[in-house]
């Protein structure tokens, strides 16, 4: 790639922090010392979680949407926004809409999880639904179009990046002596922004993305060096199954994380049994990915570190939730 890659700075992020304070919470971390996590990692390793599925609307979406909404001018933010997802970014948008007093008409895939549905619409939000990704996006153009809504993107451009990055300058202020952090990567403006944050923070902190392998396209675009158009998805975790990588966010993935790893469908619904029995969380499969990482691909690479684990959302209902435990349990 000839183009430079996209770049934050502390003072953006500082900014954008400040812009959006008044609707996302400062998530907890926590030092997550059990029986059965010792036993998983290799010695000397220690791990924090940073619990962001305590954020507004479930997941760390919020900071991204916000991040872009709040920088609508008046007139756009009144003929409303529009947003395409399998839930989270759809529940997010809803949620900053609400906050702003701006109405939301969001496009969901047929596959979307009922109980993301409802939430989106008891936050005032109009649901359409679509047969598959392809249609989602078509369909989310149009209303822009012909609505005149301001599109927001579910993982791609600078104004999520800088949202998103407040997530990984308030990770390294609340425990500066990481030295490594893990993070679930989708379409990678997560990733991407809370990189970002963290490598100007701490430039010798290592991040770790993490795909599932039924959905590993950041892997692949790095590997051909320019984002992928195309990809076949096919994995329990909806939430990091992207129809391809756009260019933003792949760049700041390629400038800030130090390599990518991938983990299976078995792997994130151990690590969401895992965490149910020692940390009591019921999570959805990506936000599990993280500590799959960390017990599988990650485990002796990161002996003896003091490692970050982004726990980054949990938007699952209880059938869905029960099912892919039982699966772990006789895996």
């Amino acid at each position: 790639m000839d183009d430079p890659a996209p770049s934050l700075t502390l003072a953006e992020i500082r900014e954008t922090r400040e812009m959006i304070a008044p609707y996302v919470s400062r998530t907890p971390v926590h030092d997550w010392r059990g029986r059965e996590i010792e036993a998983l990692l290799a010695p000397g390793t220690s791990v924090n979680l940073k619990l962001e599925l305590f954020q507004q609307s479930g997941t760390f979406k919020a900071r991204g949407a916000l991040s872009k909404m709040m920088r609508l001018a008046p007139d756009e933010l009144a003929r409303g926004v529009t947003a395409v997802s399998a839930g989270n970014h759809a529940i997010a948008t809803a949620y900053a809409a609400s906050c702003l007093g701006a109405s939301a008409k969001v496009v969901m895939m047929g596959s979307a999880n009922p109980a993301r549905v409802a939430a989106c619409r008891a936050l005032g939000a109009e649901v359409l639904m679509a047969p598959d990704g392809k249609t989602a996006f078509e369909m989310v153009e149009a209303i822009a179009r012909d609505e005149g809504r301001s599109f927001i993107h579910p993982f791609e451009g600078p104004y999520t990046a800088l949202g998103t990055a407040t997530l990984g300058m308030e990770w390294l202020e609340q425990v500066p002596d990481l030295d490594a952090a893990i993070i679930a990567i989708g379409g990678g403006g997560l990733c991407g922004g809370a990189s970002a944050a963290i490598k100007l923070l701490k430039p010798e902190c290592l991040v770790f993305g993490v795909e599932p392998t039924g959905s590993d396209t950041m892997t692949r675009s790095f590997a051909q060096g320019s984002p992928i158009d195309h990809a076949e998805v096919k994995t329990i975790a909806d939430s990091l199954a992207p129809p391809f990588a756009l260019p933003y966010s792949f760049g700041l993935c390629r400038a800030n994380v130090d390599d990518l790893v991938l983990v299976d469908d078995d792997q994130m619904r151990s690590a969401m049994a895992l965490l149910f029995r020692e940390m009591k969380l019921a999570v959805e499969p990506a936000a599990a990915a993280a500590t799959a990482a960390l017990v599988g691909p990650l485990r002796e690479r990161l002996a003896g570190r003091k490692v970050g684990v982004l726990v980054c959302g949990s938007n699952i209902d209880f059938d869905s939730f029960e099912r892919h435990i039982r699966q772990a349990q006789s895996a």
